[in-house]
């Protein structure tokens, strides 16, 4: 059977948490990267394969999502309303939201929404 690491990204304008857990939840990584593609290129090549991500839906998270696509076993995003349920907290940080996507993915709970293909014209712009 194959092992995962599950990629929680907390996706804002300019800057993106990440967490990366393995199945049994022992953190491997978390920090931050800049929102560009060039800095998401180098982000996304320390990442061990194979990996599933997740992230909440935002203005934002049409790019990362196309962009990351590729890499990823698996990519999903959440619906926003369902994840804050799931994630809402007294304690609200970026980094902690990133760890709870990842905990959500890695417990099969993350509320995962449909995503149109990035070639369907017109959908996503």
């Amino acid at each position: 059977m194959e092992r995962y690491h599950y990629v929680g990204l907390d996706v804002h304008k300019k800057m993106i948490s990440f967490c990366v857990k393995k199945v049994d939840g022992t953190l491997v990584d978390e920090g931050v990267v800049r929102a560009t593609r060039k800095e998401l290129a180098k982000w996304v090549a320390t990442v061990p394969a194979p990996w599933i991500g997740g992230m909440e839906a935002t203005l934002f998270t049409g790019w990362v999502y196309d962009f990351l696509l590729p890499h990823a076993r698996e990519l999903k995003v959440g619906h926003s309303y369902m994840l804050r349920a799931i994630c809402a907290s007294k304690k609200k940080n970026d980094k902690l939201d990133a760890r709870k996507i990842t905990d959500a993915l890695r417990c099969d709970w993350f509320p995962a929404c449909h995503m149109a293909p990035a070639r369907v014209p017109g959908i996503r712009n």
